[in-house]
């Protein structure tokens, strides 16, 4: 399973024009699946995105999570991200959750963070989404389990 966190002073999604998922401050997660994926790596992202201290203290350094920055975080579902891109010009995509599996574990880790008190929106699951943020930074991470 693969996040790459980004953080941001302000992120939204948009589906049909219509915003379905927006923060102001926090963490905007691009969310991949792999095939071997379970609820236990799910969990695993879940504490490593949200504990990952990447928000300035006082003294402006890197000591703080999402949750002690006063942040909130958006998840979007990203299926590119396990792409195979080691050779040739066009990814494979093999790697992947299949969509029934990719879906469940999508929603178990927003349902996980949110389990813990943290503001926590998402996109729509296999939706053509428009995602808009400004990255604060730029601060930008992968993180993989």
């Amino acid at each position: 399973m693969i996040a790459l966190i980004q953080r941001v002073s302000e992120a939204n999604v948009k589906v049909d024009g219509e915003i379905v998922g927006e923060i102001q401050k926090g963490l905007l997660v691009l969310l991949g699946v792999e095939k071997e994926d379970d609820e236990a790596k799910a969990k695993r992202l879940t504490e490593r995105v949200l504990g990952y201290r990447i928000f300035e203290d006082d003294a402006g350094k890197m000591n703080l999570n999402v949750q002690q920055a006063g942040g909130s975080v958006l998840v979007v579902s990203q299926f590119t991200l396990p792409a195979d891109t080691q050779k040739g010009m066009r990814p494979s995509f093999s790697k992947g959750a299949d969509h029934t599996q990719a879906e469940r574990l999508y929603d178990y880790f927003s349902d996980c963070c949110r389990e813990t008190g943290i503001v926590t929106q998402n996109g729509r699951f296999a939706a053509d989404m428009k995602v808009a943020l400004v990255n604060d930074g730029p601060v930008t991470f992968w993180l993989q389990v």
